[in-house]
């Protein structure tokens, strides 16, 4: 049983969330692979991003990639401090590099990626000690909508 503080912080979660799980449908609906992603800083979406690597033929345009670039030129830093990054899918290894560098506090994913998942599957590169640097994981918000919406998109690909 979730006590009123765990509650209302679960509350947090599901709601930011569901940003990011809105912008998972925007690179669904684009044809890319739908993921989604939002950084929160103090209450307040301060970055958004969706996967657009097949619109910007750029192997980098991940929704966290795109949603830290955001975040750091919103607060004109490249640092983000007490943010959350809240995304639909796990971090790959370059993203969870990307978290790592920018020292966002905290990632709350969807589904878990088995095969690339670089925040506790497959590896753990954003909570790995021998970096300067460990982000706080919390995985399994919104999961089956997000493992939903990427079978539907694969299934349809194949």
């Amino acid at each position: 049983m979730f006590n009123g503080n765990q509650k209302g912080e679960l509350n947090l979660h599901f709601h930011f969330m569901r940003q990011a799980f809105n912008l998972a449908e925007t690179a669904y609906d684009s044809g890319e692979v739908p993921v989604g992603a939002v950084v929160v800083h103090k209450g307040r979406i301060i970055g958004r991003g969706y996967n657009q690597v097949e619109m910007l033929k750029d192997p980098t345009a991940h929704a966290e990639m795109i949603a830290i670039s955001s975040a750091c030129a919103t607060l004109e830093n490249k640092y983000l401090h007490d943010c959350t990054l809240y995304v639909t899918l796990e971090p790959c290894p370059m993203c969870a590099g990307a978290i790592v560098w920018s020292k966002i506090e905290r990632v709350v994913f969807g589904a878990m990626d088995e095969k690339a998942g670089s925040c506790g599957s497959a590896l753990n590169i954003a909570s790995n000690k021998m970096f300067n640097h460990q982000t706080e994981i919390i995985h399994g918000i919104m999961e089956h909508d997000a493992e939903f919406l990427l079978k539907k998109f694969f299934s349809e690909k194949r």
